[in-house]
């Protein structure tokens, strides 16, 4: 044995490249001094034969199909191996023969570093090492527990594919494979993360997907350095362009069907293991308040649901500032009727408009984190109590109109009508501002803010493509998929805005 081998810290810094020996008891000692405090790694000796050649077989218990080993490895190894006992043969003769005609497994891989062997085992394969050779098989064994495809809890449709993405990446791909049957259809892995080595993978057309698009989705994912990829939540924040806007610049969903769809316009997805949420890069403003299911109902009713999800959008963002500015500083806008109703409403409430709003929405945010947070029985009746109780109880001790109270259900229940988790969240935070604004400035406040936040919005870009295309800068080809939806059949080519070097989606109008 080497004296250097023999030292455990020199084989720990040093084991990325370090080589097989062919001295099976060197090896066995270099993966126990790796491995040897893992109680979950399995070490199994045997002899391979009757000719009592020694074999060695690792693997970590739980990632792996125990009836793989037992089937496609140990029994051929150590039984079937006797019909060589007849043969002469060399001891790389022997490993090959043990390779071809033994391991009956469908994925065997020759790997002579020590390094690359320890990977695969971590990552759920079986490494055989026989005696006398410097080689090992890498087996491919992975057989671990994992949830089930089941329906998706962040995406509901009425009518459309129920399943939705799970944390085992094979699962998910092959989900994206099943519905995009074309060898143009591309699925490339890396890894990434110091200690996690998290497997990720993008997934684009190869004939649709812009190849400059591509390209900077790969640089931009190798340029990550970090001890591991939990989510893929953490590449999100990496890679997106402006990582100090509000707005989010990169989708993300559970649903296999919807990432199809986007794939086929020529997006790039970006797959994480451990994950069930698919990232989708380049994204646009408009796609935000577009449902997968608007594609499977019928084209009016989606154009109808997508203006009306605008106007919950436009409701949830500006809403209880409106009110704040009419009943501060423009009380001459609201019919005589109205205006009386509401002073009287506001008699006895010690606090200005401002301020009553903020305590709502306040309480009413907290209520909403509490109803997520807590299980799923405890949350809703937390919700529902909590909000009326509290609603009723503030309003009874003069602390808020009832008025106040109708405007922010309006405004919580408006910011549900919007399809994507991500940006209503971001526009929960920037109503607070508009608020704020309101209060001080009324409807001057108001209009200066939405500029300032319309300016950011057109100053951004997600991988090259202009967020709030093809409004602006105007597309008026693009606009039959934004407001509102055309049929199927009048959809001839693919967004502009996405790529450009194939854009024909169908040839016929009609069949």
């Amino acid at each position: 044995m080497p004296h250097k081998a023999a030292n455990p810290e020199y084989i720990r810094q040093n084991y990325q490249y370090m080589m097989l020996s062919k001295d099976l008891e060197e090896n066995i000692y270099i993966f126990q001094v790796l491995l040897k405090e893992s109680s979950d790694v399995v070490f199994r000796e045997f002899n391979i034969g009757d000719k009592k050649v020694k074999g060695f077989l690792m693997y970590i218990d739980g990632m792996i199909d125990k009836f793989v080993i037992d089937r496609n490895v140990l029994r051929p190894m150590m039984i079937e191996a006797r019909k060589l006992d007849e043969v002469t043969y060399t001891k790389k003769q022997f490993f090959d023969y043990m390779k071809d005609y033994f391991i009956t497994a469908c994925d065997v891989k020759e790997k002579d570093k020590i390094g690359d062997i320890l990977d695969g085992i971590l990552e759920g394969d079986t490494a055989v090492i026989i005696d006398g050779i410097d080689k090992s098989m890498v087996i491919s064994t992975k057989g671990w527990e994992g949830r089930n495809i089941s329906e998706s809890t962040t995406e509901s449709y009425v009518r459309g594919p129920k399943e939705a993405f799970v944390e085992t990446l094979r699962i998910n791909t092959s989900m994206l494979r099943r519905r995009i049957k074309h060898p143009d259809f591309v699925i490339e892995n890396l890894k990434i993360g110091k200690y996690s080595k998290t497997d990720v993978s993008i997934a684009y057309v190869k004939s649709i997907a812009d190849d400059t698009v591509v390209q900077e989705v790969k640089k931009r994912l190798k340029k990550v350095q970090i001890d591991g990829v939990i989510d893929s939540g953490y590449l999100e924040e990496f890679i997106e362009d402006n990582p100090f806007s509000p707005f989010p610049q990169i989708a993300h969903s559970e649903k296999p069907d919807k990432v199809s769809a986007e794939i086929l316009e020529g997006k790039v997805a970006i797959l994480v293991d451990g994950s069930p949420f698919v990232l989708t890069v380049p994204v646009i403003f408009a796609q935000f308040f577009q449902a997968g299911e608007d594609y499977y109902e019928r084209y009016f009713l989606a154009s109808a649901l997508r203006v009306l999800r605008i106007i919950a959008m436009l409701t949830a963002l500006l809403f209880p500032s409106i009110y704040i500015a009419e009943t501060t500083f423009h009380q001459e806008m609201i019919p005589t009727q109205l205006a009386i109703s509401v002073a009287a409403q506001r008699e006895g409430v010690p606090f200005p408009a401002l301020l009553e709003a903020l305590f709502m929405e306040v309480t009413f945010e907290i209520l909403r984190e509490a109803g997520i947070r807590l299980p799923m029985q405890v949350g809703q009746a937390v919700s529902i109590v909590g909000g009326l109780v509290i609603g009723q109880a503030a309003v009874q001790a003069g602390l808020v109109s009832p008025a106040m109270v109708i405007v922010v259900a309006l405004t919580g229940i408006a910011s549900f009508a919007i399809p994507a988790f991500n940006i209503a969240i971001t526009f929960r935070l920037l109503r607070f501002i508009i608020m704020i604004a309101a209060g001080t400035l009324g409807f001057f406040g108001i209009i200066m803010v939405v500029m300032m936040i319309l300016a950011h919005m057109a100053s951004l870009e997600s991988f090259g493509v202009p967020y709030l295309s093809p409004l602006t800068p105007s597309r008026a080809q693009e606009l039959s998929d934004v407001l509102i939806r055309v049929p199927w059949w009048a959809k001839i080519l693919r967004p502009r805005t996405i790529q450009r070097k194939n854009i024909v989606r169908q040839e016929d109008t009609r069949g």
